[in-house]
Parts: structure tokens; sequence; C-alpha cells
């Protein structure tokens, strides 16, 4: 399965910081907020992953996380010139794609909880046709909504429903087969110019090929695409760290669990981000990681 994490957009729910440093590259707590989309893929067992982002914040993202081949991933990038609809993000990556099944996972969202790993692998084993995730919200009115089955079979997608059927919010991560790219190329855009990934999930939803797995009790969900949902968003982090003392979406850490990596790959990273916390973190599994 290839991986698309979409980080483009204007983030102009941000300004006026977003005048001057992409979205992505905000701190969550003590990282990048892209680090948490990418620990998505990586948890997945998607190590093939293109980036599309804008061409000024292009750069910037390739500094930080260069090839990806010091995490064992192969990380390459396009261009979005502009926002012009998540769905587009396929047709940019149809080279990467090539036919087979993608998993596309949004730039600003932030994931947490218990057996998550375990829950991606397992939809990504089954796939067929398309898996959205759903989280309940207490305002669904405010977004794209999705009513189940009782076997999780998706019935309806409505946008920011006045009268929504259920509270499921639809998140930034889908899972599609080898049809994606061919179902967004036939998309008619929006009044809006924009290809609206509701509409390639609805000819998925047309089919009785899509599926909405509930993120319910112990899973955490942000989109962290304003100011206060990324204080919030760093907040749960802090948080949640210092509780369990282990750092959420620490990507050298994956990497090595996943056996992208090996212990002493690990440690020179960690090395490498000298003095942080965050450094010595990693520096502290490789060491723990050696030793068992």
């Amino acid at each position: 399965m290839k991986g698309i994490l979409l980080a483009g957009g204007r983030g102009t729910r941000l300004l006026p910081t977003t005048l001057a440093v992409s979205k992505q590259l905000l701190p969550v707590n003590d990282k990048p907020l892209v680090y948490f989309p990418l620990s998505v893929l990586m948890l997945a067992g998607i190590r093939d992953i293109l980036i599309i982002t804008t061409p000024r914040d292009l750069p910037q993202l390739h500094r930080l996380l260069g090839d990806g081949s010091h995490l064992g991933l192969r990380l390459d990038y396009a261009e979005q010139p502009e926002p012009n609809g998540i769905a587009e993000a396929l047709l940019i990556g149809a080279g990467h794609i090539g036919g087979d099944p993608v998993a596309l996972v949004l730039g600003d969202n932030v994931f947490h909880g218990h057996s998550f790993q375990e829950l991606l692998r397992q939809e990504c084993r089954s796939l067929d046709g398309c898996v959205l995730f759903g989280y309940p919200v207490g305002d669904p009115h405010r977004y794209g909504i999705g009513e189940t089955a009782a076997d999780g079979r998706l019935l309806s997608i409505v946008e920011k429903p006045a009268a929504p059927r259920s509270n499921r919010a639809i998140v930034g991560l889908y899972l599609y087969d080898g049809d994606a790219v061919d179902i967004a190329k036939n998309l008619t855009p929006s009044a809006r110019g924009e290809l609206e990934i509701t509409d390639l999930n609805r000819v998925y939803l047309e089919r009785g090929k899509a599926k909405l797995v509930d993120l319910g009790r112990g899973f955490a969900w942000l989109d962290a695409g304003t100011p206060e949902s990324l204080l919030q968003a760093g907040q749960y982090v802090q948080l949640m760290e210092q509780r369990q003392g282990v750092r959420i979406a620490c990507l050298e850490e994956i990497a090595l669990r996943m056996g992208y990596i090996d212990a002493e790959t690990c440690h020179r990273l960690g090395v490498e981000l000298g003095t942080s916390a965050y450094g010595q973190y990693v520096i502290s599994v490789a060491e723990r990681f050696a030793n068992r």
C-alpha cells in the first residue's frame, strides 16, 4: 500500500502565523504537526509515501524530513499550487500510487489511541473498496457526517447536515483500493472548482464498497487547523506524554519498533537532535531496545 500525506493549503485559519511558515511545521508540544499524520502511515506499515504541499512550503518540509531514508522510509514530494480539494491529491499522486491501494491522511490531523496500530494494519489487510474513520462529536452540523448500518457499511455521507442522522464525523484518514485514481479522474469539480473527497467517497458508497470504522472510546482525534485546536492538541499531547512517560508520534521510535531501522541508527538520530528532551528520549529508547 502507498501513502499520501496532504500538507497543502494556505493555513488561512492560522493567519497571520502561516504567512511565514507552513502550518504542518507548527509545534504540537515537542514536535512539528506533520509528525502526527506521518506516524499514522508508518504505524499502518506504509513506507513509500508522497508528501503533497505548496511550492512555498516544499523546501521547508524537505529540510525537516529529507528523503526519509534515515527512518527506513521513501519520501517523495509533489506540489499542489492551489487548494483544489482533497481528492486532487489522488490525481497529483497518480504516478506514485500506480494502481496500488493507498492511504491518504491530512497533514493537520492528530490521532492517538490504544491499539491504533493493530486497527490500521487490520483495515489495510482487509481493504475492499474504501475505509473511512468516524469519530463522535458533539456538534455534528460542523462536519461531514457518516451514517452506517449495524455491520459498519456506510449508508450516507452528508456535509454539515442541518439535521444529522448520526454524530460520527468523518476524519482526515482514508483508505482506498486501486480504483481511487480512476474515480477521482471522473469527478466533477464543485462550484468552487474543487475535487471534493466526499464526492469520491459517495462513488464507493453507491457501489456498496464503503465502510466506516468508529474511533470511539480510547481514541483521540483533533483537527489542529485553528489556533484553539492547535493549542488543545499540544495540551493533550503534553498531558499524555507526561503521564505515560512515552512520546506520541516519535518517528524514530516508531521506525525502530517497526523494524525500519536498528537501535544503532536510532541512537545516532537521537544524538543528532542534541540535548533537547526529544533527542534524549530517542537515545533512551534506542538504549533500552539494544539492551533487551
